[in-house]
């Protein structure tokens, strides 16, 4: 993989980094992203990373865009269209022709729904093509009332040969799973000629070092390096890496084992004596208390850099459909790809479908020895890490918000 690009940089002025419309979904950095472009595939895959996040929790968010053989380029799940963005989209567009298709492959991640429509304005030749059964809360309206342009907008047909791309991707539809108040739908693309398959969020591998997204600005990492209220922690590599894997932790449980909150007096008192009350560190307040051992439940997590599902996808979502599920994972995985790009964290992930295919093991009654320890047959997720999750997946189910989980396959 090519090195991180990062062409005139520190000539951008920051007006190319605004991004107005963030009230829409207020998530940190709110209206200023910057991008970073790499190169995945030589002349032929490349990603583009963004930020979000919520109290410092930053991770990336991430657009993959492929070279079609014909010329021209493929987008799958737009990020945010800055003038930093478009002006590294437009090099790619200068060298290998324009936009012919923009993918939205979700239909619950409003983090990615919210950048198609302005997207698809800055390149108006291109075609839209949607995964079906969108809906939005707390009204269903059309596509177009949601900002997508009304005669380029398609939805994406069961059949994937039926595509005007069909001769350079695959792709698979996991859903719609019904879940109450809303649907969970993915569409996975498989590039064939790369070997490279595009997921949203239905795996996922973390790195043990912060991403080179999250390092342009260390502020986050070293907030959440501290150990409490009255630490001033030093910018360096160790203190980065800490950083990142906390937020790894609370990124992915809200509130792992390793964790304790400190009581709401407590913390106010704490804020009160802080060295640094600026409002950029939320006036002092830090009511997070971290045990010693906090790393075990982060190496548990990473698992090597293993390929696993996310906590809260195995506990509220996939979930409630677990046969559909594994028939999904059974037909990518008969896909011959070789790496994985997903919308967040860690891309790209070098692994086989075998791997893949073993990242469900949790929705198997009995599995083989290894598969069912959530990814490559080591290092399970700690089960008391789900105690939140499980928490809120008991009130959601008692109180009928949502249907309850299916008996494993």
């Amino acid at each position: 993989m090519a090195a991180q690009e990062m062409q005139g940089q520190q000539s951008i002025h920051p007006r190319d980094w605004s991004w107005p419309f963030w009230p829409a979904v207020p998530l940190y950095p709110y209206g200023r992203r910057r991008t970073l472009r790499t190169e995945v595939v030589k002349d032929t895959v490349w990603t583009f990373d963004q930020l979000q996040g919520i109290l410092y929790v930053v991770v990336p968010i991430r657009m993959s865009v492929v070279k079609l053989e014909a010329g021209g380029l493929l987008v799958y799940a737009p990020i945010a269209p800055t003038r930093e963005c478009i002006r590294l989209v437009q090099e790619l567009v200068d060298q290998h022709g324009d936009i012919k298709y923009i993918i939205l492959p979700t239909i619950s991640g409003l983090e990615h729904k919210v950048f198609v429509g302005p997207f698809a304005r800055r390149f108006p030749k291109a075609q839209v093509f949607v995964a079906p059964n969108q809906w939005s809360f707390p009204l269903n309206l059309p596509l177009s009332w949601l900002g997508l342009p009304f005669r380029r907008t398609h939805l994406l047909p069961d059949d994937s040969s039926k595509t005007p791309f069909a001769s350079e991707f695959d792709y698979a539809m996991l859903g719609p799973i019904e879940l109450g108040l809303g649907r969970f739908e993915e569409v996975a693309f498989f590039h064939k000629r790369s070997r490279t398959l595009l997921v949203t969020d239905s795996v996922l591998s973390v790195p043990e070092e912060p991403p080179a997204i999250v390092q342009l600005d260390p502020y986050p990492l070293l907030f959440h390096a501290k150990d409490n209220a009255f630490d001033i922690v030093e910018d360096n590599r160790a203190n980065r890496r800490k950083g990142w894997q906390r937020i790894s932790l609370f990124a992915f449980y809200f509130q792992p084992s390793a964790l304790n909150v400190v009581k709401m007096g407590q913390s106010i008192r704490d804020a009160l004596q802080a060295p640094d009350r600026s409002r950029k560190a939320y006036f002092g307040w830090f009511p997070f208390k971290w045990k010693e051992d906090w790393k075990r439940s982060f190496e548990a997590l990473r698992g090597g850099g293993r390929l696993f599902v996310a906590p809260i996808l195995q506990t509220l979502i996939l979930n409630r459909a677990p046969r559909e599920t594994l028939n999904w994972a059974d037909q990518v995985a008969s896909w011959n790809f070789q790496r994985i790009i997903p919308c967040h964290f860690d891309s790209p992930i070098e692994v086989n479908p075998y791997q893949f295919r073993q990242a469900f093991a949790f929705l198997k009654k009995e599995t083989s020895v290894g598969e069912g320890l959530t990814g490559s047959g080591i290092h399970p997720l700690p089960e008391e890490d789900f105690e939140l999750l499980r928490e809120l997946d008991e009130k959601l189910n008692r109180f009928r918000i949502t249907p309850p989980p299916q008996e494993k396959v």
